[in-house]
Formats: C-alpha cells, structure tokens, sequence
C-alpha cells in the first residue's frame, strides 16, 4: 500500500470547554424517608452528602475541562470524576447533555429540549459524527450510601488518519478560521472574552433513590459473578458441573427487569466446535439445563467493552485507532460493526476492566463477520483481548448466554 501523506494545521492555545452545571441537584441536605411502619413512628431523617473527586482532589460542583489545543493525532485527552456517596441515604445519578456548539456554524449548535433534539442524539454525533471524537460514561446510575463510587469519565481525540481526509482538512481549516475571527476580535475590542471553540454543557444529578422499574438494580451489576444451578434453575454455592460460574453482561440491570443476562464462564471449555455447527453445539450443551439460554452475539461484547470510553478501541490496518464509544443511539451498532468489517479489522479492550470476557482460547459469537469469518473474542495478550472475525473452519468453544430469573436468585 502506497504511504498516504497529509499536511494538518496545528491549532495551539485551542480550548476545548466542557462546563458541567447542576452536577449534583443538593450536595448537603436534608430527606425525611417515607413508608412509615405505623403513625406513631418516628421519620427517619437521613443525612444526603455526595462528594466529587478528580485526581484525588474534591471539586465544585461546576466543573472545567479543558484542553490548550485540538488537532489530528493529538494524545488522547481523558478525564474521570469520582462520585462518592458519604451520607447514610443511596443516591441515583444520571447524566444529560443540554447543549453542544461546535466552532460557530449554526447547523453544529445543539440546544437539548428532550424532543426534537435529545440528549442521546448530541451525545451520539459528538461520539461519531466529527473527525474528532469525544465520548462520555458513567459506569453506574447509583451511589450506594458509603458504598462503591460511580464514576464519570470523558475522552477527546483526534485520529490522525481516519480515512477521510477530506473532512480531517476542513475541520482543521474551519477550526482554525474560528480561531484567528475570535483573536482579531479581541483585537479590536480587548474586552472581549474569546470563545472556546467547541463548548458542550452537561448535566450530572444526584437524587434520592427510590424504587421503581425504571432505576437501576444494584443487586445485579455488570461484571458480577454469580454461581448458578443450570439444572435446578436456581443459584449455587460450589461450583461443579451443573452449578456454573456466571458473569452478568447486563450492561444496566434496572428493578423492572425479570431477568438478569449471565455468561458462563468463558475459561472454561464446554463444546468446541467450527461456526457452521454453533447453534447445534449450543443446543447440545444446554440439552439437561432447565433455564432459558441463547447464544452469544457480537452485540452482546460490544455494548459491554464500549462503556470503556477511554481504552477500548476499533483497531484498522494502516488507519489510526479509534475510540469505539458510545453505540447506544438507534443503529449506530450495526454501524460501527459494519464500518469494522469494511476495514477487515477488530475491536480491542483491556482484560483488567473486563475479565468476565477474557479468555484464552477463542469462543464463538452467533454473529457472521463475512462469508468465510465470524465475530469471536480471545486473548490478545497480557493487557489486551479482542473482539475479531475468525475463520469459521476453527475449532472455538462455544460458551452459552443464560436468562435467569430473578425470583430463581
């Protein structure tokens, strides 16, 4: 392949803005809990305090990221906010995106009014939609009180190469025409305050924990490891060959869900087989299990190794690594899945985040890469694993998807 030579403007003194408001609704306050036991009982009255850290220091509510410069083969820019819950009451947190402008074009201004335009569209074509990319996650929706943090993290980066050099081009150009309009206005009236170039304001709120089918369930969390009995349809406490090592791969439990979605454990070898004998394979496994199974598809690894925001990349020859990012909005998997094999290439993802998916022979997916592969996963080494498209004349195992029901465990 001919090497591809491309010219960029560097942009120096660039502030790429993200001003987070309302990051949490009440930091300190005061509840009183309802659901009394009888009316002589006295109101419980909890203490609400949610603290926020980054690199080990506590921060304000309203918190600045920013970058000095922006440009195509830029380091990946990355921040992590800490959210802990040091009160006595659990707490549920969410985040939105309430508006977006990127450079001054009115068609790349985005105000969020929850219809027309929603946060999950802005979040999806920041994600996908520039040459560069900023990806956003919290990895849980709740803070138990003095439990685990939640974390909110944020990425930006430029590929150097991402295929279209056309549009690398004009956005390096658009960006730094912004640039030299804001310096000449400051120019001629020195009190004016030079805008960032790309602002996004996000909203990040904490609010009191109360059960209903929509919130999250913090009994099933992704990644958890759960001993379950296949054959008497109910949760184990030794491992053998009825009771199975499980993994949760439900990326967000929520209390209104029946079922929680466990993956066996993919160490461990249960049939192997070529792809073309994979459903009838997994079919033979489960043949004496009484719960509901089905096979592992490409989607099911994807939406999990996505939630890494910051390691979890599409790996294309000759091309730069990508982020993979946020595939939640409409097709935007199918995309990005599609958009891999056009390029013959793979997901990567790092086995300490996700050793529920590390293992090191292949397993099957039930998802065909191309006529002659299909999506399987491995080891790739001692840091990375892979989501790739295997020859389906291999021999991979063949590791079964469990619908357990909650009442069973």
């Amino acid at each position: 392949m001919k090497p591809r030579y491309k010219t960029y403007i560097r942009i120096n003194l660039i502030s790429l803005v993200f001003v987070i408001v309302s990051f949490i609704s009440v930091t300190l306050a005061w509840f009183a809990y309802s659901g009394l036991a009888n009316i002589t009982t006295e109101i419980d009255v909890k203490a609400w305090y949610i603290e926020l850290e980054k690199d080990g220091e506590t921060v304000s509510n309203d918190i600045v990221i920013s970058l000095s410069e922006i440009y195509p083969g830029m380091d990946i820019v990355t921040e992590t906010v800490s959210i802990k819950n040091l009160g006595d009451s659990d707490a549920q947190v969410n985040y939105s995106i309430v508006s977006a402008r990127i450079l001054d074009d009115p068609a790349d201004k985005y105000t969020v009014d929850g219809e027309t335009i929603t946060s999950a569209y802005v979040n999806d074509r920041l994600a996908h939609e520039y040459p560069f990319r900023i990806n956003m996650n919290l990895t849980r929706n709740y803070v138990l009180s003095k439990g685990e943090e939640s974390l909110f993290e944020v990425s930006v980066s430029w590929p150097l190469d991402s295929d279209n050099d056309a549009l690398d081009s004009l956005w390096g150009t658009e960006a730094y025409k912004f640039y030299l309009n804001e310096a000449e206005q400051q120019d001629l009236d020195p009190t004016y305050v030079v805008k960032s170039p790309i602002k996004i304001r996000i909203s990040v709120t904490a609010e009191q924990y109360i059960e209903s089918s929509t919130v999250s369930d913090p009994n099933y969390n992704l990644g958890d490891s759960v001993l379950f009995d296949v054959v008497n349809n109910t949760r184990c406490e030794e491992v053998s060959s009825i009771c199975l090592k499980t993994y949760i791969i439900d990326v967000n439990n929520k209390l209104g869900d029946n079922t929680v979605t466990l993956l066996a454990d993919p160490t461990v070898t249960y049939l192997n087989t070529t792809y073309n004998n994979y459903n009838s394979t997994l079919a033979s496994i489960t043949t004496t299990w009484a719960v509901d199974t089905r096979g592992l598809s490409a989607n099911d690894l994807l939406n999990i190794v996505s939630t890494d925001v910051i390691n979890s990349f599409l790996i294309r020859d000759s091309l730069s690594d990508a982020i993979i990012g946020n595939l939640k909005y409409n097709n935007r998997m199918s995309t990005e899945i599609n958009r891999a094999i056009s390029y013959n290439g793979y997901f990567r993802f790092i086995n300490e985040r996700f050793e529920q998916l590390v293992a090191t022979n292949c397993y099957w997916t039930n998802t065909e890469y191309s006529a002659n592969n299909a999506f399987a996963s491995k080891k790739n080494n001692e840091v990375n694993a892979m989501i790739y498209g295997e020859d389906k004349t291999t021999s991979c195992n063949v590791v079964p998807v469990i619908l357990a029901s909650k009442s069973n465990l």
